[in-house]
């Protein structure tokens, strides 16, 4: 059981913290000076994602080299029902975080280098706008008024030119670094995969290169879980994950399927064999997600059966 083990719930000024001697609040403010204090009594620290709120403790903690425990916010609650504790405070769930941490065995996450911190940055900023621009889009079918569509025009044009713009500025924070431009280089090469995805695998999956397979589908979300209980064998879903990535990546394994003669045949004969057409296009997914890992792994470009 490691003693100096502390979890961390995280608001948005503040967070709290139970470790090995109580709980504190820390205000923003205060996290260098607590990332120093953990890492002099050589303790590691366990969070949960909070939509990005925990990104100046993460940071704080990389530049102390305090090892870091991110936790998913729906498995932690799981834990903590398991454990009886239904009550939800900010106490609460930093001490069931706390104690997760030490009762599992829980990967660290690595520490993100500037480079990806703004790559993820970018890349969120994008993926807002153009979620924006779709709406007005919808919105713009929806409206017959002259008055009113000039204005809905107006946004899109707005929402294009800063998307544009958002997407000079990741090109440029990708040339400008030579990891991320030599992974860049090496993920174009594969089928369906362009600069959007390219940019989505390198900013929301970093792990990349780093996985087994297993592993590389799951974080995506596209593995297929069992549904089986006795005589029943329930239908296999994906879900989980990093649905954001996900999205994406379905997009590329879409176009695989049609353009990459080996991931082409692999989906007609998924489909052959009775899959629906969707369901061929996850398994393309998931393969090509597996490729696009050992790519980065090996350190090769894509290479067709």
């Amino acid at each position: 059981m490691m003693e100096n083990m502390f979890g961390v719930d995280v608001a948005k000024n503040w967070v709290d913290v139970v470790g090995p001697e109580g709980h504190e609040r820390v205000s923003n403010d205060d996290l260098k000076a607590f990332a120093l204090r953990v890492a002099q009594m050589g303790g590691r620290v366990a969070f949960e994602a909070s939509g990005g709120y925990e990104t100046p403790l993460r940071m704080v903690l990389a530049k102390a080299r305090v090892p870091a425990i991110r936790i998913n916010p729906r498995r932690a609650r799981a834990f903590a029902t398991s454990l009886g504790r239904l009550a939800k405070t900010d106490r609460v769930d930093a001490s069931v975080i706390r104690e997760m941490a030490m009762r599992l065995d829980l990967p660290e996450c690595s520490p993100e280098t500037e480079e990806v911190s703004q790559l993820k940055a970018l890349q969120l900023r994008r993926r807002q706008l153009v979620e924006d621009a779709k709406r007005e889009k919808i919105r713009l079918g929806q409206i017959f008024d002259k008055g009113t569509r000039a204005s809905v025009i107006r946004v899109l044009r707005l929402l294009q030119r800063e998307i544009d713009s958002i997407q000079t500025a990741i090109a440029k924070c990708i040339a400008k670094s030579k990891d991320l431009r030599g992974r860049a280089a090496l993920l174009r090469t594969a089928p369906g995969v362009g600069p959007v995805s390219a940019t989505a695998l390198l900013a929301e999956m970093p792990e990349l290169g780093t996985l087994t397979p297993r592993q590389v589908a799951a974080l995506a979300g596209g593995a297929p879980m069992a549904r089986d209980s006795g005589l029943r064998s329930g239908k296999r879903r994906i879900g989980g994950g990093r649905k954001s990535l996900r999205d994406v990546l379905y997009m590329a394994g879409l176009s695989a399927a049609r353009n990459d003669p080996t991931l082409r045949a692999f989906s007609d004969r998924l489909r052959a064999n009775g899959k629906a057409p969707k369901q061929a296009i996850i398994a393309v997914t998931r393969k090509l997600l597996i490729i696009l890992n050992a790519m980065i792994r090996e350190n090769r470009t894509y290479q067709p059966a």
